[in-house]
């Protein structure tokens, strides 16, 4: 059956290419881009708040200057590099309004006289939408004073690529990028009497988007914190436009963006940043941080995404506790079930390694690895396995080739203890074993303490098991006298003792992502051999006395 499913999404992923071949050829064609003309709108019926654009495009305090930039040669300079940094015009939230927009509508007039018809970089997807969405954000001084002719020019380009996104919108899987298209084709409708319908169409899409990828509590179904700031940040500022033009804000979308930001505020660790799961790496919130300042949380338990909570006075941990996401929407998750990150007084000692999407392809499948998260590993496998096809990867992502399930999960809050248990049956299929992971805070003593159990559901060869314990690489760790112990410096007088019983430790070198660069770190590594016997394992981390 597994190998008819990889002949099967093969198959698929061949046919998508060939489309892909012809479309391109087709989307050159004189035909096709004479297709995409339409009426010429007659008025900007609504200006938008052009300071709306911080909100999606990139945080970045600097402005961009362009009073020293020679428009005639402004394109040929970038291009081959950052085409679509350039190209999606999102450095427009950067210029200074009141000097830049007379040299702003010499660089758009020379890119309309090379772009204006189908360039397959230059029109691609994401560059493609926000760039519409730029431009009409700062459509107003785009158009001050402006001739006929550029303005038409001008306002003809908006709606040709509007009409592409229009006929290509139904074909793109990509729903990071299928959000930017709904976005611009939204907002047209919104600025233009005429294309009254797109604002119809953009809304209607949007909603069906909410309901197939985010699940009742508003996380994505991809179980990426990363994705729910990507989202959240569209549908507030479709919210935001929305309110700005005095028209009705749907009801969905006042729901999405409510549970969004209570999820963030959920999930959001001590030092501001995301937990290191399933895709997600350091990130700047950027605007957003104001929406969640202004947000009152309501958080009724501890468990959203299948990611589960622990916060005690100066202790903050969070795990895995959920088997992975359906295939299609697999392509960012890492193998980490029962991996957890902990913080101590604000300061994170165990971590997950981050994900490496923007280092590199082999960086990234290595990210992805059960070894680079804080759980279990048996015989140096991966608990799942990723789709590894060049043709099938290309159009389906690196998404995953096997699952498990999560079970026996419960959660206590007692007098003395505060914590929870959770099992996963990974790796049972091919090595008989399943992992059982309890954590709790002691509140009488004020320390984490935590048990894994190997549970060998049936006889078999024997299994090399590895527990890792990945440490925040701000922080150095050696290994003690006793040997089953390691201390882990904090500051100059301030140092945590990890603790297990019976077992030796080493340290091992590591990686760590979060940051989007290799930076060295270290891990505690405990390992041995089992055979056809249950195994349990006591730790704990502690302050050092």
């Amino acid at each position: 059956m597994f190998g008819l499913k990889s002949v099967y999404f093969y198959l698929i992923a061949c046919q998508i290419t060939l489309i892909k071949f012809f479309k391109k050829i087709y989307f050159s064609s004189k035909n096709y881009n004479k297709s995409l003309e339409s009426k010429t709108p007659q008025q900007v019926y609504y200006n938008p708040n052009p300071f709306l654009l911080s909100i999606i495009a990139p945080s970045n305090e600097q402005t961009f200057k362009i009073n020293e930039i020679d428009p005639n040669i402004f394109w040929f300079e970038n291009k081959k590099k950052h085409t679509d940094q350039m190209h999606n015009f999102f450095w427009l939230s950067l210029i200074d309004r009141k000097t830049d927009h007379k040299k702003l509508k010499k660089i758009i007039y020379v890119w309309m006289l090379r772009n204006s018809k189908y360039r397959q970089k230059v029109w691609e997807t994401s560059t493609l939408s926000t760039r519409i969405i730029s431009w009409i954000l700062n459509i107003d001084i785009i158009l001050n004073n402006s001739t006929f002719d550029f303005r038409k020019n001008l306002l003809n380009c908006i709606m040709s690529q509007t009409n592409h996104l229009k006929k290509n919108v139904k074909f793109e899987k990509n729903l990071n990028k299928k959000i930017e298209i709904l976005t611009a084709i939204m907002l047209t409708g919104l600025v233009f009497k005429e294309y009254e319908e797109n604002f119809d169409i953009g809304i209607k899409e949007l909603e069906n988007l909410v309901k197939m990828f985010f699940d009742s509590n508003g996380f994505p179904l991809s179980r990426n914190p990363n994705d729910l700031i990507f989202f959240s940040k569209y549908f507030i500022f479709c919210k935001e436009i929305i309110k700005d033009s005095q028209k009705y804000i749907p009801e969905f979308l006042e729901d999405i963006v409510e549970k969004n930001l209570n999820c963030i505020h959920f999930i959001k660790t001590p030092n501001g940043q995301l937990p290191l799961f399933n895709g997600a790496t350091s990130l700047n919130l950027g605007q957003i941080q104001k929406y969640l300042d202004d947000f009152k949380p309501n958080i009724k338990n501890n468990n959203l995404g299948g990611l589960f909570k622990i916060k005690y006075k100066n202790h903050f941990l969070i795990t895995d506790i959920d088997k992975p996401p359906q295939k299609k929407f697999s392509k960012s998750y890492q193998s980490g079930p029962l991996s957890f990150e902990y913080f101590l007084d604000g300061i994170k000692v165990i971590t997950n390694s981050g994900f490496g999407y923007q280092i590199s392809k082999k960086i990234e499948l290595l990210s992805r690895l059960t070894a680079c998260q804080s759980t279990l590993s048996i015989n140096d496998t991966s608990i799942t396995k990723f789709e590894k096809n060049e043709i099938t990867s290309k159009i389906f992502g690196n998404s995953i080739l096997n699952s498990f399930k999560s079970f026996d999960f419960s959660s206590k809050n007692e007098s003395d203890f505060i914590g929870c248990s959770a099992s996963n049956n990974g790796y049972e299929k091919k090595f008989g074993c399943v992992h059982k992971r309890e954590i709790y805070i002691d509140k009488k003593n004020n320390f984490l303490k935590g048990t894994d159990h190997i549970l060998k559901a049936k006889d078999g060869y024997p299994i090399r098991y590895s527990f890792r314990f990945h440490i925040n690489p701000d922080l150095s760790v050696v290994k003690t006298m006793s040997g089953n112990s390691a201390l882990i410096q904090i500051s100059k007088n301030k140092s945590l003792i990890f603790t297990i019983n019976d077992e030796n430790i080493d340290i091992e070198k590591s990686i760590f992502l979060g940051e989007k660069k290799i930076i060295d770190s270290a891990c505690i590594t405990i390992s041995g051999n089992l055979v056809n016997k249950n195994k349990i394992f006591n730790w704990e981390i502690k302050k050092k006395i």
